[in-house]
C-alpha cells in the first residue's frame, strides 16, 4: 500500500499536481490521506497522560495510534508539502507528532538509539516553492532525518521544483521538468 501524505491546502497546488504526477508512476493501491480534513487533538497534559499510559501498557489499538499503525503499515510513504516560510504546513508538523509513537513507528535500542518499525523502504516528499532559497534542513532534512533514524526507512527522495514565483520563471517548464 502507497500511502500518500496530503499536506497541499490550495485548489490549484502545483505540489499537489507534482505528488499526482509520482502517483501515477508508482505501482500499488493508494490511501489518501487528506491532512486538512483531520481535526488534531490539542496535545495538552491529559492528551499526554492517556498517550504515556496506553504505550506503557502496550495498548497500540486505541483510536489514538490509528495514523501512527497506518504509517507503519504502508509499503511506501509519499509526501506532498509546499514549502511555506521556511518549512512546511503546521499540519503536516501535527501529523508527525501523532505518528510518532514509540512501539509503533519506533522503539529504543538497549543503547539508546532509535530503530525503526516501519514497512515502508521508500518515502517520497513531495514540494513547490515560489523563492529559489529553500534550504532542506527546514522542511525537506526533518522529514528525512526522522524517516531514516526513527522510522527505518532508509531511501528518502526529494522531488522538488523551486523559483515558481520568481518574475519570469517559466512555471510549465518548471513544472515538467521536476515531473
Amino acid at each position: 500500500m502507497i500511502l500518500f501524505i496530503d499536506a497541499c491546502v490550495r485548489t490549484q497546488s502545483r505540489t499537489m499536481r507534482l505528488a499526482k504526477a509520482l502517483l501515477a508512476k508508482l505501482d500499488g493501491e493508494v490511501e489518501t490521506l487528506r491532512l486538512e480534513d483531520i481535526s488534531f487533538p490539542v496535545t495538552n497534559e491529559a492528551y499526554l497522560k492517556k498517550r504515556d499510559a496506553l504505550i506503557a501498557e502496550g495498548i497500540f489499538d486505541d483510536e489514538m495510534f490509528v495514523l501512527a499503525r497506518q504509517f507503519a503499515k504502508a509499503d511506501t510513504i509519499v509526501i506532498a508539502a509546499p514549502y511555506w516560510d521556511l518549512s512546511f504546513p503546521a499540519k503536516l508538523k501535527q501529523y508527525i507528532e501523532v505518528i510518532n509513537v514509540l512501539g509503533v513507528t519506533f522503539e529504543y535500542t538497549p543503547e539508546g538509539f532509535p530503530k525503526g518499525l516501519c514497512n515502508a523502504q521508500k518515502l517520497y516528499y513531495v514540494m513547490t516553492a515560489g523563492g529559489s532559497y529553500v534550504p532542506e534542513e527546514f522542511g525537506f532534512g526533518y522529514v528525512k532525518a526522522l524517516a531514516q533514524n526513527f522510522y527505518g526507512i532508509d531511501e528518502v527522495e526529494l522531488i522538488k521544483a523551486t523559483g515558481l514565483d520568481i518574475i519570469g520563471a517559466d512555471v510549465e517548464a518548471i513544472l515538467s521538468s521536476a515531473i
